[in-house]
């Protein structure tokens, strides 16, 4: 068998320079001619200087993500063709050119992320036999189908444990860790746009700091909670958080004060410009959210700090709540203190504004943040911390960790 990629000479120093293609042997197959068992030699990309979480960008259109020794790939470019070839998954551009291969083993999940991309149905039951998910998405982000095989045990053992973490300790841990992190994304958020008036407005900085010391005394107060389960103290964690979030807008009303009219947050039917920019931003990182909260095998709709209602995907809920300062926040207050332009048509945001905003809001999700001792994409952060949850709860990990942006 010929382990060499047919690559043209073009390209090829360009493929060296990122990839290694080398045969490993893994466990013994069945030869079907021969009725003996023998080692299978595939070709397998080796990435040592690849990180978990990293993103590696293999294509234009392709790129692929490390977790935990498996690969997940992320395809979104219109006109890529996937098909099966023996034991591994091939990536084709339009032409029919292989972009890249993947040995099956080493696949966690394929992601297709755009429209106009193709797949044959051989390689369908090839990774549902496996128990590899895969899961489309439409341009913004948001999971419009999932197919998975019905014996995933997987993702049946990962709902269980969310289920019944419920009733102990971990869906109290997993909601203070989520009030935690959201309160110091908020300090952090306060500090980092105050440092720019501590010469230039003494006061309002003095004000900013304030509010964000009152953001920590509240949050030593979350970590404080106990109870044996999160359906004893929900009412004390959302207080805390309802605390929160009144001293958080009204220093952000202080930030914005000479730019935009800002009388406070209005989240349903909000006709403001600053509203309607952070509702918008929010449905956005919502998507993002929630695909990775399916990728991760979890159920949406079943959360710990925001309650249980038909529709309502409060885990989604739940786990968004530390991407919104760094992602959103951050994008809304700098938009409009650079003086951008944001116009309301019969209260909601025009089109021009909308994709403008959008393509700052993606571009935030693309930028890499400290994480782990490492740099990665937030969006790369998100599926992570998703994952991270996930393990949390099926008992791999020994607790959550919210994600805290440096400011």
């Amino acid at each position: 068998m010929n382990t060499q990629p047919q690559i043209q000479a073009s390209e090829d120093r360009q493929d060296e320079a990122r990839l290694r293609i080398a045969p490993v042997e893994i466990p013994l197959q069945l030869n079907l001619f021969t009725r003996q068992t023998e080692p299978l030699k595939l070709e397998v990309v080796e990435a040592p200087e690849w990180q978990e979480g990293e993103e590696v960008e293999l294509d234009e259109g392709v790129s692929c993500v490390w977790n935990e020794s498996k690969s997940q790939v992320i395809v979104s470019g219109f006109g890529c063709f996937l098909s099966k070839k023996s034991e591994r998954m091939l990536v084709k551009r339009p032409d029919g050119k292989v972009i890249h291969q993947f040995p099956f083993f080493r696949l966690s999940e394929v992601i297709v992320g755009s429209r106009g991309v193709g797949l044959s149905s051989d390689l369908l039951e090839e990774l549902c036999k496996r128990g590899i998910r895969i899961a489309f998405l439409s341009g913004g982000g948001r999971p419009y189908a999932m197919i998975t095989s019905p014996m995933l045990n997987a993702v049946v053992t990962t709902r269980r444990a969310q289920l019944e973490a419920i009733k102990d300790k971990r869906g109290l841990e997993l909601s203070r860790a989520v009030v935690k992190g959201k309160i110091r994304n908020q300090a952090a958020l306060l500090r980092y746009s105050g440092k720019y008036l501590k010469t230039a407005n003494p006061p309002r900085y003095e004000k900013l700091t304030a509010a964000a010391d009152e953001l920590h005394a509240q949050l030593r107060r979350a970590m404080n909670v106990q109870a044996s389960s999160i359906n004893e103290v929900r009412h004390v964690l959302m207080g805390i958080e309802g605390i929160c979030a009144r001293a958080y807008w009204e220093a952000v009303q202080e930030i914005l004060q000479d730019k935009v009219e800002f009388m406070g947050r209005v989240t349903r039917g909000a006709q403001d410009e600053v509203n309607s920019l952070l509702n918008y931003g929010y449905g956005i990182l919502y998507a993002q959210v929630w695909g990775a909260v399916l990728n991760a095998g979890l159920e949406p709709f079943a959360g710990f700090l925001h309650v249980d209602r038909p529709g309502k995907p409060s885990l989604v809920l739940d786990l968004v709540e530390e991407f919104r300062q760094p992602v959103v926040d951050r994008v809304v207050l700098a938009h409009v203190n650079l003086g951008e332009p944001i116009k309301l048509q019969n209260g909601m945001l025009e089109a021009e504004t909308k994709n403008a905003f959008a393509d700052k809001v993606m571009a935030r999700l693309l930028s890499p943040e400290p994480y782990r001792g490492k740099h990665y994409q937030i969006r790369s952060i998100i599926q992570q911390q998703a994952r991270r949850a996930a393990s949390y709860l099926r008992g791999d990990a020994s607790e959550y960790r919210a994600f805290a942006f440096k400011w």
